[in-house]
């Protein structure tokens, strides 16, 4: 089977535990104003790859994952779930850590499925739960980005809807997967201190969340808009610095107490 690439990064630092060797998928069906990777978008673009190609990619180097693994990020990996599966069922048969980089976006359950049905979810089959199923048990770790907990401010900044990436999270949990969350810290568009406290009651229901990352929103990608031709929506938004990030982690951690069920 083949997929489309973005792009391999063979020495991934933030892309799991360990060094990472991290496979980043063309397609993703959320627009998200802070993108960095807006090349990332067309699911018709990158590298067609076999999954024998990129195990042979990572075999060159494999003493340097010794205390890492592979990493699947994007994009959005599980709009190719067939080729992301067929991938991860090939390194982890070889008893290498995989971790999946999703938004959840494509989780098929939930309010926002159902609402957003179209041709753009249907064209990748993943209405089936069964396919979710036979994915994760060959994924030893997710890093699912919650990127808004409030549902209309979420299709705001992403175009799309939240409900689904909530319940896939639950979902996680009730599987018993493990989960590191992360969140970006944009100023004025996600620091809402309510919403933050709502976040944090969210997470605290999560059994199996191991790490928050609250990550500074940054404006490296604005090059890339320019030169593609697509309007950046956060003009004039300001980078975020890391003291501003603390404060607002400190909020989300000091309501993971109660759980929001």
């Amino acid at each position: 089977m083949e997929g489309r690439v973005h792009s391999i990064e063979t020495f991934g630092a933030v892309d799991g535990p360990g060094v990472r060797f991290v496979v980043f998928f063309q397609g993703c069906p959320m627009r998200c104003a802070y993108c960095h990777n807006p090349d990332t978008w067309d699911v018709n673009g990158g590298t067609e790859m076999s999954v024998e190609e990129i195990y042979e990619k990572f075999d060159r180097n494999r003493a340097f994952y010794k205390n890492g693994g592979i990493t699947a990020s994007g994009g959005e990996p599980m709009m190719q779930i067939d080729f992301l599966t067929e991938l991860f069922e090939r390194f982890h048969n070889e008893g290498i850590h995989t971790c999946l980089d999703t938004s959840g976006i494509m989780f098929p359950q939930g309010e926002s499925i159902y609402k957003l049905k179209n041709e753009e979810y249907n064209c990748y089959n993943i209405l089936d739960m069964s396919k979710v199923d036979r994915l994760l048990e060959v994924t030893d770790l997710i890093m699912l980005d919650i990127k808004q907990i409030d549902v209309q401010k979420h299709i705001n900044l992403t175009g799309k809807r939240n409900e689904g990436i909530l319940a896939f999270a639950k979902y996680l949990s009730d599987k018993g997967k493990k989960i590191w969350v992360r969140f970006v810290c944009v100023p004025q568009v996600t620091d809402d201190e309510e919403e933050l406290k709502r976040y944090g009651k969210f997470l605290a229901g999560l059994k199996t969340l191991e790490a928050l990352d609250v990550l500074p929103y940054h404006t490296m990608g604005v090059k890339k808009y320019e030169a593609l031709g697509i309007p950046y929506r956060l003009e004039g938004v300001k980078a975020a610095d890391t003291s501003y990030v603390s404060k607002r982690k400190n909020i989300i951690i000091s309501n993971m107490n109660v759980s929001d069920k």
